[in-house]
């Protein structure tokens, strides 16, 4: 073995006994001054928390606050989205009533609403009698199939025009939704309708005959837009929440803007963050966002997730809102101080009762130095300093559990290059040889004879390599090729063997039959199963880190299972235990490496083992 017991021994004991030297030094430099250090790092670590406390807590209290304030407009916003739902729904219903009214069907199945002036009269009638009682709505306009529009308004006289409803900016989308209503921000196309003086919505549907359902003209019923600020006028502060309702093209319908101090307008923000506030839309059906206008910081709440496609928008200034409860954050740091100053008192305690169990525990450990290694037994009031005589303790009986893992390390190693050894020096081995060589002479293939006896010669001499555990890989490679070479004359036409080796490896130390077993497997376990004749390839290569090897076959391959079992247990009991896993044990031993072998494997499709020997791994074999 190349370390007896006594070597681990004598090292292990030199790694403790420094250890213990530098922890004394450490202790011996700082008794005197650990009492004033440590109240001096706690006022630092004090000073410092209370200021990051102090700006910690005004920027919660302002979040908090914000977040409230963003709450309750959704919150706002989203009842005003259901009240103007309703009253599209009441108006919806009015609609329902006017298409359904008889005179209206009769009149316009005959294609012209001026076809019978009597039955235009009552139409004229029902319809203001309707906007009488329904003061939302503004006018109401009738399209029949003939090229002219019938009107009804609150303010102005029933009227009759020419006007093909073919021709109307939204008859097209009307007709695509079947009945279905459609809504325009000012969509009647009134000529005595100022739109920016008085704004309204056009509540635009088709007319189909009730019997039938054919279609029979369009119904544009126009609400006032002062109706949709209905729909908010009892829910908000109007010095706190400035509301805008907009279609679908961003377009504001209604709104309760007002100037902020650098006389801009709702409008005007809205105007300048449209690409912004649109990216929001389609990202999410609401939300909140912080939009900056100038020197102006606004909160801005939104929901575009209506059946309309309608935006409803608030916005606060930041300004206007008290955003920090400053008596909460004023009460935190005046406690912050006051527990600092208790805190800050109490260290000078706590450092007294650090310094004295330390000291104990150094008196303690004087004698290690001696070599005697004792174990400290101290009554201890403090669940920490127990936790660190606990583990001086542990450290004493692990040095003896260390030294029982070296030896059992060793132990190991040894088996395992014994097992490797008595497994490839194996009497059937030799056995068919000699049969072979034997038909080899009775068929007269002289020349073929010493071959072999040559290859079964010089594998067994560099096997057992004048008792040395470690060769070089060109040796290695020597013992794979003659052990190639005697299974080449059993199975001729079975496998082919190829050698990819630089020239700057030949030298590289390796363990003594690490790839022997390796091809082996590869030929008995991956090529003679497959039925046909295979390759086995063996590369080696110069790497900036070390060298790489990589012995591959192309047999049946492994599964995954199979290639865990290799490389975590050792599978006790089988031919290939000390063949495969035992091979790479030994190379993670001598190596020290865990994650410098891989086998790339899979069922059909051969297998490659590659190992990655970093350089200078093995200075510890050397000496």
């Amino acid at each position: 073995m190349r370390t007896d017991q006594g070597h681990i021994e004598r090292g292990t004991t030199v790694v403790i006994m420094k250890w213990i030297d530098e922890f004394q030094a450490f202790i011996r430099s700082k008794p005197k001054k650990l009492a004033f250090k440590i109240p001096f790092a706690y006022f630092l670590i004090i000073l410092l928390t209370v200021v990051f406390s102090y700006w910690v807590l005004t920027q919660i209290s302002a979040n908090s606050a914000q977040k409230k304030i963003n709450e309750t407009s959704l919150q706002t916003i989203t009842s005003i989205q259901t009240n103007v739902e309703l009253i599209i729904d009441n108006v919806n219903n009015y609609s329902k009533m006017i298409f359904s009214d008889h005179n209206l069907q009769n009149l316009l199945r005959q294609g012209d609403v001026y076809a019978n002036l009597q039955t235009q009269a009552k139409v004229s009638t029902y319809l203001y009698n309707l906007m009488q009682a329904v003061p939302m709505i503004d006018s109401v306009y009738i399209y029949d199939n003939s090229g002219h529009r019938f009107s009804v308004g609150t303010e102005e006289l029933p009227a009759f025009l020419e006007a093909n409803v073919e021709e109307t900016s939204w008859y097209e989308q009307a007709v695509r939704n079947k009945g279905k209503y459609v809504l325009i921000r000012n969509g009647s196309e009134s000529e005595s309708t100022d739109a920016e003086d008085k704004p309204f919505v056009s509540f635009i549907r088709m007319i189909r005959d009730i019997d039938n359902t054919s279609p029979l003209g369009m119904l544009v019923m126009n609400i006032k837009g002062e109706s949709f600020a209905q729909a908010y006028a009892s829910l908000i502060n109007q010095d706190s929440f400035q509301i805008a309702i907009l279609d679908e093209h961003n377009q504001i319908i209604v709104d309760n803007s007002t100037v902020d101090p650098d006389n801009t307008s709702f409008q005007d923000i809205l105007a300048a963050h449209q690409e912004e506030l649109e990216q929001h839309f389609e990202q999410s059906g609401s939300g909140s966002l912080t939009l900056n206008n100038g020197s102006q910081k606004y909160a801005v709440s939104y929901r575009s997730d209506g059946n309309e496609h309608w935006k409803f928008i608030s916005m606060n200034s930041y300004d206007t809102v008290d955003t920090r409860n400053k008596s909460i954050v004023l009460l935190a740091l005046v406690m912050l101080i006051m527990n600092g100053t208790v805190f800050f008192v109490s260290s000078f305690i706590i450092s007294n009762s650090i310094i004295k169990p330390i000291h104990k525990l150094l008196r303690s450990m004087n004698k290690a130095p001696s070599g005697n290694f004792r174990k400290v037994n101290m009554e201890l009031n403090s669940y920490e300093f127990k936790q660190l005589f606990r583990g001086y303790n542990q450290m004493i009986e692990q040095m003896d559990q260390m030294l029982q893992r070296k030896l059992e390390e060793q132990k190991t190693i040894r088996r395992a290059e014994l097992n490797t050894l008595q497994a490839q020096i194996k009497p059937h081995f030799l056995y068919n040889t000699l049969d072979s060589i034997t038909s080899l002479a009775l068929s007269g293939r002289n020349h073929q004879v010493c071959e072999l006896l040559e290859a079964l010669g010089t594998y067994y001499r560099m096997s057992v390599s004048k008792g040395r555990d470690v060769i070089t890989l060109g040796e290695e490679i020597e013992i794979v090729r003659n052990y190639m070479k005697i299974q080449k004359t059993r199975y001729q036409d079975t496998f082919e063997m190829e050698f990819h080796v630089d020239e700057d490896c030949l030298q590289t130390p390796i363990p003594k039959l690490v790839l022997q077993p390796l091809a082996e497997n590869s030929l008995y376990h991956g090529i003679r199963p497959k039925g046909s004749k295979g390759t086995i390839r063996i590369h080696a290569s110069k790497t900036k880190g070390g060298v790489e090897l990589s012995i591959s076959d192309d047999g049946i391959g492994m599964s995954e299972h199979k290639i865990d079992q290799i490389l975590q247990t050792e599978q006790k009991g089988e031919i290939r235990s000390f063949g495969l896993w035992g091979t790479l044990e030994r190379l993670r031993m001598f190596y020290g490496i865990e994650d410098g072998i891989t086998i790339h494997s899979g069922a059909g499709q051969g297998t490659t083992i590659l190992i990655k020997i970093p350089n200078g791994a093995d200075a510890s074999w050397n000496n």
